[in-house]
């Protein structure tokens, strides 16, 4: 198994799973031609794919799915929820049933319910044999089923959207700032620290920091909210992942 993001951030989010004979794409936050580009750029033929899969409505998830679709012939999976905001039919549409696990080709699946501010959100777990790999952004808390699904990650994607206090003396209106700092919103960096001191990390390989705000975070200070709970996992390798580039194929290696 092994995966890239296209970009992270709340101008667009993409990331790419491989396993097997099975590509899945999770959230397509960008424009058709911009999709295009930044799949080729990893190699991937976007009609390769084996299914884009939309973790929930927000433009910066959905936005070029439908479309990616249409044109390559890859059916979207999503919840009933999501799907309701589709402005213009997907023929290859497959509904996510939240409380049971599924499999995409190679990959079995995990749907992980979670806490924001949209119709039907959903976060994923991906096994293949001894693999394993989170997805989890967009939450605005952390509840105990997120807790018990990600125990046991080789590699993790994980918000860190905001510092409290940036946040607080930020540019955001007052309306904005309650709905990113509240319970349906976002993860701050001490949130993401306090699930990660309540999960197993000695087979944790890989944690990408992701959907840092631009005007409400800094890299700096998710690393120093996450330092003290990963001080004891030398091997485990950290990211930063831009918004720009994403980062490039990383492999996971067996448990």
């Amino acid at each position: 198994m092994r995966f890239t993001s296209l970009g992270s951030g709340s101008k667009g989010n993409a990331t790419v799973i491989q396993a097997g004979t099975t590509t899945v794409l999770v959230d397509c936050g960008f424009g058709l031609k911009e999709a295009e580009t930044r799949l080729q750029a990893r190699g991937i033929d976007p009609a390769q794919l084996t299914a884009i899969m939309v973790t929930h409505e927000h433009g910066d998830h959905l936005r070029g799915a439908p479309m990616l679709s249409r044109k390559h012939g890859v059916p979207v999976y999503a919840t009933p929820g999501t799907a309701r905001s589709f402005k213009t039919p997907v023929p290859l549409f497959k509904p996510i049933n939240v409380h049971q696990r599924f499999c995409i080709g190679d990959i079995e699946i995990e749907p992980v319910t979670v806490p924001h501010d949209a119709r039907e959100p959903v976060q994923f777990v991906f096994n293949y044999q001894q693999f394993c790999m989170g997805v989890l952004t967009d939450l605005g808390s952390i509840t105990p089923l997120v807790t018990r699904s990600y125990q046991r990650c080789q590699a993790l994607l994980l918000e860190c959207n905001h510092d409290p206090d940036m946040l607080a003396n930020g540019p955001y209106p007052a309306s904005l700032k309650r709905r990113v700092g509240g319970d349906w919103g976002h993860l701050s960096n001490q949130q993401a620290a306090q699930l990660l001191s309540s999960i197993e990390l000695n087979g944790l390989q890989h944690l990408m920091i992701s959907h840092i705000s631009e005007h409400n975070n800094h890299p700096d200070l998710a690393m120093a909210a996450l330092a003290p709970v990963l001080q004891n996992n030398a091997a485990l390798q950290v990211h930063t992942l831009t918004q720009d580039e994403g980062c490039p194929w990383i492999p996971l290696q067996p448990a």
